[in-house]
């Protein structure tokens, strides 16, 4: 369970992620079994307008209780009720100073947390990557190439996370070439044919747009 933003999130705990970490529960998607609780052929948990409520237990609970829920042991609470916008928006009026105490200080730890990256040069991150480490006719690789090449470009938006091979090695079709980091998952740009690899226009932890030149082979 983290906080992304204004919002809630809940993913699965073997997958990628970066937002603001505040538990764990139970799983909230069931591809391979269907029981109480996931039914009528949808594999997902919640449903539109869903109300969640947590409730703290231990670790070995929770580990017990993802074995148990996911095949059909374990049956959460779930109560049928009525979404009101009149009876929210009514509490919203009367918690209105708590809500407001709340946001101001979460602004203040904002401003604070702020004033520390400014402290420590954090707003004025500058690459590692010098941009004028490339060659200007790298930028007219792409306009330019030479006779029998072919061009690989980026699928993606994203970052340069590996590059898993060399100039001049010989590459086959669907070997991988380059992994691009986006959206925290992990693209792989793959060769199309067998070939020789002649040159890599980018580097590791470079920022690359869809269509971008990435490297350029020749066929065999």
């Amino acid at each position: 369970v983290g906080i992304g933003g204004a919002y809630l999130c809940i993913y699965g705990m073997e997958g990628p992620g970066g937002y603001q970490f505040v538990g764990r529960t139970v799983q909230m998607w069931n591809r391979y079994r269907q029981t109480r609780d996931f039914k009528d052929g949808r594999p997902w948990l919640l449903r539109f307008f869903d109300q969640i409520r947590f409730y703290p237990v231990s670790e070995s609970e929770l580990l017990e209780l993802r074995d148990d829920f996911i095949t059909g042991k374990f049956k959460l609470r779930i109560e049928e009720t009525t979404f009101s916008l009149k009876q929210y928006s009514r509490f919203l009026q009367q918690n209105s100073e708590s809500i407001q105490a709340f946001k101001s200080k979460q602004q203040a730890a904002f401003e604070a947390e702020r004033e520390r990256w400014r402290a420590t040069g954090q707003p004025e991150y500058a690459s590692e990557i010098d941009e004028n480490t490339l060659d200007e006719s790298d930028a007219q690789s792409e306009l330019d190439l030479p006779e029998g090449s072919i061009a690989i470009g980026s699928h993606i938006t994203g970052t340069i996370w590996k590059i898993l091979v060399e100039e001049g090695q010989r590459v086959t079709t669907g070997m991988p070439l380059i992994v691009i980091e986006s959206m925290k998952m992990e693209f792989i740009v793959e060769a199309d044919r067998d070939g020789t690899l002649q040159r890599i226009f980018c580097q590791k932890g470079a920022y690359v747009t869809n269509g971008q030149l990435l490297a350029i082979m020749s066929e065999a």
